[in-house]
């Protein structure tokens, strides 16, 4: 009984069970902090959050990107504290090891170069401001909502859902659509025979009742501004006009106002045209062997036969 006692310690006072404890309390401690981090900047994010809002304030959007920068920081250090930590524990000297890093930082600098290069490119779209979380932007070929920004990758996610990651080094130009405002841009066609004068008319009257709508009246800001005629086409005339709304907002007022436009111009019987194919089968006494069939593109639809649709 006594002999047992004493093995049991012997085991307690080793020190590899004390290294053990030792680290285990490290991985606490340091899991703690984590969470503390996650939920404390997960808080902050609710307090700043503007609610019953369409769209949140430019100061509240870049609070919530600096959120994010915050968070990718430090979870960076509690790893290397961390390690720092585990290693000293384990009476592994760090600074042999860190200058042991900086030779192999050397020897592998051509392919470091591209990380400096995401992380100081970075720090220049943080502070300048260029986009924030919760915005719509073009990067190159790739665009999208803003889902996370941190000093090394920006993560877009796209229309159809899918999750684009772009390093902050390979960012040359940015396209915002939801920098303070937005327009909503768009073109419509009539036909020739139509009173253009009498179409605009129409598109303005439709815009000062979407103003006055209960729903989408507080997305756009302004009058709609008429740009007039703005193309000639093959069987239409082209007129331009727009509309300033909130950030993101403008495809969901076009679309709406396409639909409204459209059932008016039906009501008022205001043509918007097609393209049409009319079948010229020759002129009278003419020989069919002598001729081919010709096709002419027109957009008149009287006295047109039906064919495929240009």
């Amino acid at each position: 009984m006594f002999s047992q006692q004493v093995k049991w310690e012997d085991i307690l006072n080793t020190v590899w069970f004390g290294k053990s404890v030792k680290t285990l309390v490290i991985f606490l401690i340091c899991w703690l902090l984590f969470l503390f981090l996650k939920h404390g900047l997960r808080k902050f994010e609710e307090m700043v959050s503007e609610k019953e809002v369409i769209r949140e304030s430019e100061m509240t959007l870049r609070l919530k990107t600096y959120s994010h920068i915050l968070k990718w920081l430090g979870s960076i250090l509690i790893f290397a504290v961390t390690l720092y930590m585990l290693l000293q524990n384990f009476g592994i000297d760090v600074a042999p090891l860190l200058a042991g890093a900086g030779i192999v930082g050397l020897a592998f600098g051509f392919g470091g170069q591209y990380l400096i290069r995401d992380i100081i490119n970075g720090v220049f779209i943080l502070f300048e401001g260029q986009y924030r979380v919760n915005d719509v932007v073009q990067i190159g070929e790739h665009g999208g909502l803003v889902e996370a920004v941190n000093l090394r990758i920006t993560k877009l996610r796209d229309l159809e859902g899918r999750v684009i990651y772009i390093p902050n080094g390979e960012i040359k130009t940015v396209v915002n659509f939801t920098k303070e405002y937005a327009q909503a841009l768009l073109n419509v066609g009539v036909a020739y025979k139509e009173n253009i004068d009498r179409a605009m008319s129409v598109i303005k009257e439709l815009g000062g009742e979407m103003r006055k709508d209960p729903y989408y009246g507080k997305l756009i800001l302004d009058n709609l501004e008429m740009l007039g005629v703005d193309e000639f086409g093959e069987s239409q005339v082209t007129i331009k006009f727009r509309m300033k709304t909130l950030p993101i907002k403008q495809w969901e007022v076009a679309r709406e106002f396409r639909r409204r436009l459209k059932n008016r111009f039906d009501e008022l019987g205001i043509e918007i045209p097609f393209p049409h194919r009319t079948l010229y089968w020759g002129a009278p006494g003419e020989k069919a062997s002598g001729r081919e069939v010709g096709f002419k593109n027109t957009g008149e639809k009287s006295g047109s036969i039906p064919g495929r649709q240009a």
